[in-house]
């Protein structure tokens, strides 16, 4: 099965779960996440790159799921996603050599699932 598959079926019932019981805070977070990520100064690609970063630091495969996809979706090339997941390295040493790679399989999966039609079309 698709790595990034299982991690969003392994988190969606939990997190409609929560946003059950908290809604407030899930609409706040997602209303931050929506202006954080926005395009500035700095573009939504290069943005999805600092996030997979902070996504492989901090361990959280969902994270990685979510910014590899958003990575995808604005276009940034896996060796963008390379050359950002080698900071991650030099920061974070030995456990960016363990996410870092979960990180590249994530693109990579997000960029067969993208190239796959879906069954709308």
């Amino acid at each position: 099965m698709n790595h990034n598959r299982e991690v969003r079926d392994e988190l969606r019932q939990p997190a409609l779960d929560l946003r059950a019981l908290i809604p407030d805070v899930i609409r706040g977070q997602a209303q931050v996440t929506t202006a954080a990520m926005a395009p500035g100064e700095l573009d939504a690609g290069t943005k999805e790159l600092l996030a997979l970063v902070i996504a492989i630091t901090r361990e959280c495969d969902g994270c990685i799921v979510a910014h590899a996809r958003g990575a995808v979706r604005h276009r940034v090339t896996r060796q963008q996603v390379a050359e950002a997941i080698g900071v991650a390295i030099a920061m974070n040493g030995g456990p960016g050599t363990v996410w870092g790679p979960r990180a590249l399989r994530s693109y990579d999966e997000a960029i067969a699932d993208r190239s796959q039609p879906t069954a709308s079309a």
